[in-house]
């Protein structure tokens, strides 16, 4: 709050006050009071005045200054009001508890969201739970009747329970609730389910799954980790393009961190879709040529492994590699608390 901006709100104020000390000056001379003391008694008013202007921008600039510096250091501005002691000036106080009661308000309906929120959250859950159900009893009925179920039926039912394990990682992903668990876990273990999960698109596309040392294990949460690395799988069969085409996955350890590396020799990512392939819903050139995409599965994976405290990248060259790494950080901590 700036003295320039202070006095223009004032304008009003000082234009009267000069005209009163304009017709105190005429009222003075027409009683034939000395000059003297008219010149003592205009320094007067004047000063008297000038000092309420001054003690008054005091008091007001503390107080709006604080707010709004408050407002700009703070995330979540809508938290200013506890950082403010209340002001002893009425215009403060009105705006004080302005702020109280909209705050109050906001609070109450927030709260009202979150309930909202969590109860749909819970309700999607449930009902991918029960979907599921049925799915998987559909496929263990085209396991079990091949003549009835030609492949093609096959491939969209494993879509669709993709795409249902997808919301439910995605609802997971975005809800501040802990849903995970970190213990530490296998990669062989995790890595056989998802390649068991795999196993028949990986034999009808006729691509090697080459697996080498990966005898590690890491902190994490394998039902999380196992969603990850399923859809990169995914992507990688998806994106499959040769007659030799192979999807390696192996590990290099490092002096802090551990590394998951799963590498294919598909189609590769065009350099200027790589900065993106993260986004929510972005699914790049090869998305929009090779198949449909929601563009979910690696925004999900990128938001489940921020959860889980891993980090994620890929580098890939066109017609030639697709490696997508998954950074562990070795934490003694959970070790000691063990």
């Amino acid at each position: 709050m700036s003295f320039k901006n202070f006095l223009k709100a004032k304008l009003y104020t000082i234009i009267i006050f000069i005209f009163a000390i304009c017709l105190i000056t005429l009222l003075l001379l027409g009683f034939k009071i000395t000059k003297d003391l008219i010149i003592y008694l205009l320094s007067i008013i004047t000063i008297s005045f000038i000092l309420s202007i001054l003690i008054e921008y005091i008091r007001k600039c503390s107080f709006y200054n604080n707010l709004l510096n408050n407002i700009d250091r703070l995330d979540k501005a809508y938290l200013v009001l506890e950082t403010l002691t209340k002001p002893n000036f009425y215009e403060g106080e009105l705006l004080y508890n302005a702020l109280y009661e909209i705050n109050k308000s906001m609070a109450e309906n927030v709260k009202i969201l979150s309930i909202q929120n969590q109860d749909f959250k819970e309700y999607i859950e449930l009902w991918i739970h029960e979907v599921k159900i049925p799915i998987s009893s559909l496929v263990l009925i085209a396991h079990n009747h091949p003549d009835k179920f030609d492949k093609k039926t096959l491939e969209q039912i494993r879509r669709i329970e993709d795409y249902v394990e997808q919301v439910l990682y995605y609802v997971r992903s975005e809800n501040a609730s802990v849903d995970y668990l970190i213990n530490k876990v296998s990669l062989n273990k995790v890595i056989g389910a998802v390649a068991l999960k795999n196993k028949n698109d990986l034999l009808e596309n006729k691509i090697d799954l080459i697996v080498s040392n990966t005898n590690s294990s890491v902190y994490t949460d394998s039902k999380w980790l196992e969603f990850i690395l399923n859809q990169i799988i995914n992507n990688s069969i998806k994106y499959h393009d040769k007659k030799d085409s192979y999807i390696k996955i192996y590990t290099e350890e490092k002096e802090d961190t551990l590394n998951l590396i799963i590498k294919d020799n598909g189609i590769g990512i065009k350099s200027s879709d790589l900065p993106r392939i993260f986004d929510k819903t972005f699914t790049g050139a090869n998305g929009h040529t090779r198949t449909k995409s929601t563009g979910m599965g690696l925004f999900i994976a990128k938001n489940l492994c921020l959860k889980l405290g891993h980090k994620i990248s890929i580098e890939s060259k066109v017609n030639e590699y697709t490696i997508v790494t998954i950074t562990f950080s070795k934490n003694k901590f959970y070790e000691v608390a063990k």
